[in-house]
């Protein structure tokens, strides 16, 4: 039976559901799977000690990774190669090894889609929010404009930031339909919302903006999925407004990243109802 080591990169990643959806996927198909969180908050540091981690998964025969905040975009220099979408979006949350290369993709996006569609079929994408200009945000911003968005308004509290990604989407897609914003101006006309910080997190609880801003007519998507059920979620419920839990991009960018280690394709419904499973299991 064929074995294979993954691991995860991250800080307070230990109640992540990863290791539990991969690991049993792949016995679903007849793989060995091990799936390794690698903490940084447990180890009491930071992204400065990835040329660490990268060179040690390379040394031990790691066969893939998944990287989450805060070193999506750190971990980008010390990759061999980056997938076209990786580049686009300039930010990795999945490496494969390749021989001796370790290449970047990035599932986000097109998991975020994926649940997107299936959470929100019908949703007004006239006037979109992102809040977080991050390795999430860029992601979902670069999966927004390809569903067709017409206008992105992208805020962070890092203004250059947003600039850029703003810049960098007008680049590489046609439109011109990114600008960097303001918050509150965002707000008053958005058809939708973009959440892509880590505030709402457990070790980050809490609103990602004043409850105020939000309409009825506006729907919600949000990236957090421990706890599935942020309070931004509650209050946007609340308000009346449609939602789409974190869990949809999780299962979505998990089906992607198994396929990109294994080489298999995974059972997404299956998939989704071991993710939905746990959730309720750890409530």
């Amino acid at each position: 039976m064929k074995k294979l080591l993954i691991g995860l990169i991250g800080a307070g990643i230990q109640r992540s559901l990863s290791p539990a959806l991969q690991e049993e996927e792949a016995r679903e198909q007849g793989l060995r799977l091990h799936y390794q969180l690698i903490d940084l908050d447990e180890s009491r540091v930071g992204p400065e000690v990835l040329p660490e981690l990268i060179r040690a998964v390379r040394i031990i025969g790691f066969a893939g990774l998944n990287v989450t905040f805060p070193c999506k975009q750190a971990v980008i220099p010390l990759l061999d190669l980056l997938s076209e979408e990786a580049r686009a979006i300039g930010a990795v949350n999945t490496v494969v090894r390749e021989g001796d290369r370790l290449v970047g993709h990035n599932t986000d996006g097109p998991g975020w889609a994926w649940g997107f569609r299936r959470a929100l079929p019908h949703a007004d994408l006239s006037r979109v929010v992102l809040l977080g200009a991050g390795g999430a945000g860029s992601a979902c911003a670069d999966a927004i404009l390809r569903l067709g968005a017409r206008e992105l308004l992208v805020v962070d509290q890092d203004v250059a930031r947003a600039r850029e990604l703003a810049r960098r989407l007008n680049a590489h897609l046609p439109g011109d339909r990114a600008r960097a914003s303001d918050l509150t101006e965002a707000m008053e006309k958005a058809s939708g919302l973009i959440h892509a910080t880590p505030t709402g997190m457990l070790k980050l609880p809490g609103m990602p903006l004043d409850p105020a801003l939000l309409r009825p007519s506006m729907w919600v998507s949000e990236v957090v999925y421990v706890p599935l059920e942020t309070e931004l979620l509650r209050t946007a419920r609340r308000t009346g407004c449609a939602t789409m839990d974190g869990g949809h991009m999780n299962v979505g960018q998990a089906t992607r990243g198994f396929k990109l280690f294994t080489g298999l394709e995974p059972d997404a419904a299956r998939m989704e109802a071991h993710f939905r499973r746990l959730v309720r299991q750890s409530a």
